[in-house]
């Protein structure tokens, strides 16, 4: 009986010590937000999604008070977090609340600044150290240069002028200039990026800080002709700073949110500044530099997702979920067990007799070069089919090449 309670107590040991261990795993996230002159009632749940979506954080959202409203009632306790992600501009905050600010990061607190946060506090030096960049607030070449690149140089430039900018929103194409940052390692060098603001004209003290990615500001749209700063790391005493300008936020989000991009950088931008370093995957729905890859409802598209989407697939239509389905396919299949599970669930599609004839096209020409014997049966039924016959016969003959 003893050794019964002794073995339980081992147990009960191991068991709370597992606990501890998984606990300590976790980050903890505090969003502030409250006054923005963008939409942080939009934006600020959107990013606290995100964090938890990773498995790596539990986040919190902390709003100050309304604008003009008594700012010596907001006190976080920065110290109880990993990383603090500034969605905020407005009312500068109280000197207490600063100086705690500053000492969370010198002690090396972890900081996320997100697209429009980087407008606020132009008369806070400590927070432009933190930021690198800034625009608005009246900013201008007392706050510092400008930062761009040109070609694969980066220009220092302090002429005189206004600090932020941007055109017409539209799409862009984001360019690593650091492929070897644990937050970027492992990214396309080039990619799409969902409709949004590109930033120009940021100004600032630009200290201690690495430019991972820019993006080419054209004057055929309104922009400067330079390669803008989108996304940076800045030090600050112990503290790692990722700054984003990307991700302005519409109403529910949009798609500058949704743009897998954004996402990704973001999630990787706020492990990073809370741990130094990254553990999370590459997203296999990463954009290249072939055209935007957006989540609707900021969640990874499922496998089921896709090919009930692809069985529906009207041809005048998106092949989004079969581009989808075919990243899927070349970055998570390695094995021939792993191509047979794409392979079983694509024979069902094409053994339903309510898909379409165009969507069932599409999955005869991914099979016909990662298919296997059993698919066969199923394509040489769909070859009987007049509208089905050209596409089962191609996929048949690389499938079962003469001998």
């Amino acid at each position: 009986m003893k050794k019964q309670y002794l073995l339980i107590f081992i147990f009960a040991g191991l068991l709370a010590i597992f606990n501890s261990c998984q606990k300590s795993a976790e980050y903890k996230a505090l969003i502030v937000t409250g006054q923005n002159n963008h939409n942080w009632k939009a934006s600020s749940p959107i990013l606290k999604q995100l964090l938890e979506q990773t498995g790596l954080f539990t986040a919190e959202i902390v709003k100050t008070p309304e604008k003009k409203g008594d700012m010596s009632t907001f006190n976080p306790d920065f110290s109880k977090y990993n990383v603090v992600v500034i969605d905020y501009n407005g009312d500068s905050w109280s000197d207490k609340t600063k100086a705690a600010f500053v000492e969370y990061v010198n002690n090396g607190g972890g900081v996320v600044i997100y697209h429009g946060s980087n407008n606020a506090f132009p008369e806070w030096k400590e927070f432009n150290l933190m930021t690198g960049l800034g625009g608005w607030g009246n900013r201008s070449a007392k706050d510092g240069p400008y930062i761009y690149f040109k070609k694969d140089s980066m220009i220092i430039d302090t002429t005189a002028g206004r600090g932020g900018s941007h055109a017409k929103r539209h799409e862009f194409e984001v360019k690593m200039r650091n492929t070897g940052h644990p937050i970027t390692k492992g990214l396309p060098a080039r990619w799409r990026h969902g409709n949004d603001e590109l930033y120009s004209q940021l100004r600032g003290p630009g200290k201690n800080m690495e430019i991972l990615a820019t993006a080419f500001a054209d004057t055929a749209g309104g922009g400067t002709g330079r390669s803008e700063p989108m996304l940076m790391t800045i030090t600050y005493g112990k503290g790692r700073i990722f700054h984003t300008v990307l991700g302005h936020a519409d109403e529910g989000g949009g798609p500058a949110m949704e743009c897998v991009g954004f996402i990704a950088t973001f999630q990787r931008g706020a492990e990073w500044a809370a741990s130094g370093k990254v553990t999370q995957k590459v997203p296999y729905d990463f954009p290249n530099a072939a055209g935007v890859s957006l989540r609707t409802g900021f969640i990874e598209l499922s496998l089921e997702y896709d090919l009930s989407k692809i069985s529906q697939y009207d041809i005048t239509k998106s092949t989004k979920y079969f581009t989808d389905l075919q990243s899927r396919i070349r970055n998570e299949a390695k094995t021939p067990e792993e191509f047979q599970k794409f392979e079983k669930l694509m024979i069902k599609v094409l053994g339903n007799k309510d898909a379409t004839d165009e969507g069932k096209k599409l999955l005869l020409g991914e099979l016909s070069w990662m298919g296997s014997d059993l698919c066969i049966p199923v394509i040489k039924e769909l070859a009987k089919k007049e509208q089905l016959k050209d596409a089962a016969e191609f996929a048949l003959a690389r499938l079962q090449p003469a001998k």
